[in-house]
């Protein structure tokens, strides 16, 4: 992250995404804020800009008004914000001059000609200028002629509560840390400097690290004694902290920081530590005896190692392995439908369930923010499709697993149990999907992936439980977990660094094929595609896109031929290549003599654009072999690739079942 102190010396930014603040706390409220630009700058290749401002304004518009102590140190809201993601921050020196700006002044001298930006992300009760009568009614006023857009982050996407900076504070200084970590999303901070006390710890059997805090604005907790987090030369440890006047021991009246480490021993005067706040435990109290704090420390200590254990306990599982991913787009009645059975499935790994909206224009995302707060919803600006949608809204997610899943698909309870399992079991295992069932029709496999993929000799893919039009009935034949070819989009569970590391679906394919394309890239690095028959879910099927759609059919056979293309050795190509366009050609006269002449359109139209495309689809094909090279972790896996042709089985020998097929065909 790039920091600048002086408002004439900014470089020219690139896609602006900006925001304006105080930011004091850089709480869950301006989290929402960090992360909706961080996503945006990902979505569109921008930047993004976080413009902040020290002193904090009110200390110099109100100087003769009680001084507002901060939450942060400069130092530690920048370090908020780089671990946040943010490109670019700029510290602003407020002055009284710059607090008389006109809001307009402000809009055109300050913020526009200053960053230029393509979006301005802001919370929903943002003011500026002059006594703060600046709004974002007021900069929407000016989207047309500054050429950028406003991001309202309203009430309900921050939290169901107001966060502010302000209860904050008093949580702070009612010595209610917990609920300062509640709106924070973190631990209230101290960090000072070591310095030398008089021992009386050490005397006492507890010896104490006395701080010189750097920042002199910071806040402090009311006085007493907290359970903490001590973090020392990058290392954390157990500790109890007291803050009061020592008023058993001295009657000097002076402050005193102390925190006590627990399990450590070692010098470290002169050194820094960092103070996570985590519980209040009591009072300050004056003891008359020395003996009556001896025994009172002994029980703080047995009070304060207890709740630590539960904290670590905590931290260590906060983080959750596994994100179910749901790509969106004006699917509201789905998502009311399905939701809840992802919500409750039940599974034993904690699990992070992400919307990724693709510029919905019904009430999809305000459904879930209303019935579903706990998922988190990822709004994109435009409608990419299912190939790059997924891949805009993954960039922010770094969970081990991703699971891509239809909005329209519905899951049993403990479904991703066995996956995980098996994945786990075994690292080559790079994609796995669940058997996938029919909604309309439980008792059959579903179009979609049924119990897994496979392709011929000239990339036409079929599945076990389906070839074709023809779709089997689940009597229990694919409970096994089997190696397959490629898994179904419906419902694909991944390694998250794996779809990075391989350049996630090609954007070119827009929707249809584009799972079948990463799959295929997966073995060529090496990694094992499977079926996991102990898992299943059900699919309702064609609800973003009819199976017997123009479209659909137009996707099929265009991306069809993109990934033979992408895919095949070269050597293989000069012959596979003609074949595919010949049977190609062949199809749209069969669909010609059925009088089906939006099929045969669509075929055109795919050749058409294939033969457009075909410089762009071998550059394409050069770069995510660049990458396959250089993730491999082994020889290219053809397992499960049918040496045959599918359609002169299916339709000359009638063999309309995968059990039809012998398995000495399959590599």
């Amino acid at each position: 992250m790039n920091i600048y102190r002086n408002i004439d010396d900014l470089p020219s930014f690139r896609k602006t995404i900006l925001t304006i603040g105080s930011f004091d706390g850089v709480h869950l409220g301006h989290q929402s804020i960090l992360r909706r630009m961080v996503t945006l700058a990902k979505e569109i290749g921008g930047e993004s800009v976080v413009v902040t401002f020290y002193p904090h304004p009110r200390n110099v518009v109100f100087p003769n008004d009680k001084k507002i102590f901060l939450l942060n140190s400069p130092e530690e809201k920048s370090e908020e914000f780089r671990k946040a993601g943010i490109d670019h921050l700029v510290i602003i020196p407020f002055s009284v001059e710059f607090s008389q700006l006109h809001p307009r002044e402000y809009i055109e001298k300050f913020l526009l000609a200053k960053f230029n930006p393509e979006f301005i992300v802001l919370g929903y009760d943002h003011k500026f200028g002059l006594n703060r009568r600046g709004d974002i009614s007021m900069l929407k006023n000016y989207e047309k002629e500054g050429n950028f857009k406003v991001i309202e982050i309203n009430a309900k996407e921050i939290e169901n509560i107001t966060i502010s900076s302000t209860r904050i504070r008093q949580a702070i200084e009612n010595g209610d840390v917990q609920l300062a970590y509640q709106y924070l999303g973190y631990p209230y901070r101290l960090t000072g400097k070591v310095v030398y006390g008089d021992k009386l710890g050490t005397s006492l059997g507890y010896p104490t690290a006395n701080l010189k805090l750097h920042f002199k604005e910071k806040l402090l907790p009311l006085n007493g004694v907290y359970a903490v987090k001590v973090n020392y030369d990058n290392v954390s440890f157990d500790g109890m902290m007291y803050i009061g006047t020592r008023a058993s021991v001295s009657d000097s009246g002076n402050q005193a920081l102390e925190v006590h480490m627990m399990d450590f021993s070692g010098n470290i005067y002169g050194r820094d530590v960092t103070v996570e706040f985590i519980e209040y435990i009591r009072e300050d109290i004056k003891f008359e005896k020395k003996e009556q704090l001896v025994e009172q420390i002994q029980e703080d200590e047995k009070t304060c190692r207890e709740i630590l254990r539960q904290f670590n306990d905590f931290r260590s599982s906060k983080k959750s392995k596994i994100s179910v991913v749901i790509l969106n787009f004006n699917g509201r009645e789905y998502l009311e439908s399905f939701l809840p059975s992802i919500a409750y499935s039940n599974t034993k790994e904690d699990v992070d369930i992400v919307v990724i909206d693709n510029n919905s224009s019904d009430d999809s995302v305000s459904y879930i923010k209303e019935w579903h707060p706990e998922i988190k919803t990822i709004s994109l600006t435009k409608n990419y499709g299912f190939a790059d949608g997924y891949n805009k809204g993954l960039l922010t997610i770094d969970t081990e697993y991703i699971v891509l899943l239809n909005s329209d698909v519905m899951v049993t309870t403990g479904w991703l149990d066995p996956i995980i399992d098996m994945m786990e079991a075994d690292p080559t295992i790079g994609i796995t999907q669940p058997l996938i069932l029919s909604l309309e029709n439980k008792k059959q496999f579903e179009y979609a992936g049924a119990a897994g993929g496979y392709l011929d000799t000239l990339s036409y893919p079929f599945c076990r439980g389906r070839l074709f039009d023809d779709v089997e009935e689940n009597t229990g034949q694919y409970q096994n977990n089997t190696e397959i070819f490629w898994s179904s989009g419906a419902a694909m569970v991944i390694k998250s660094k794996l779809y990075q590391d391989l350049g996630g679906f090609d954007p070119m394919y827009f929707a249809h094929h584009e799972e079948i394309d990463l799959c295929w890239r997966a073995k060529r690095a090496g990694y094992k595609i499977m079926a996991c028959g102990e898992s299943k879910v059900y699919h309702l099927g064609g609800g973003s896109l009819s199976y017997q759609s123009p479209f659909k059919m137009f996707l099929n056979f265009r991306n069809n031929l993109f990934t033979l293309v992408k895919n095949e050795s070269m050597f293989l190509l000069v012959y596979k290549l003609p074949i595919r366009l010949i049977l190609d050609g062949i199809a749209a006269i069969h669909f010609m003599t059925k009088g089906q002449w939006t099929n045969v359109t669509a075929v055109l139209k795919a050749h058409g654009y294939f033969y457009i495309s075909l410089f762009k689809v071998i550059a394409t094909r050069h770069r995510f072999t660049q990458k396959i090279f250089k993730h491999r972790i082994g020889p290219y896996n053809s397992k499960k690739f049918y040496k045959r042709l599918i359609i002169w089985d299916y339709f000359i020998l009638g063999r309309k079942k995968f059990s039809d097929l012998k398995s000495d065909n399959f590599e």
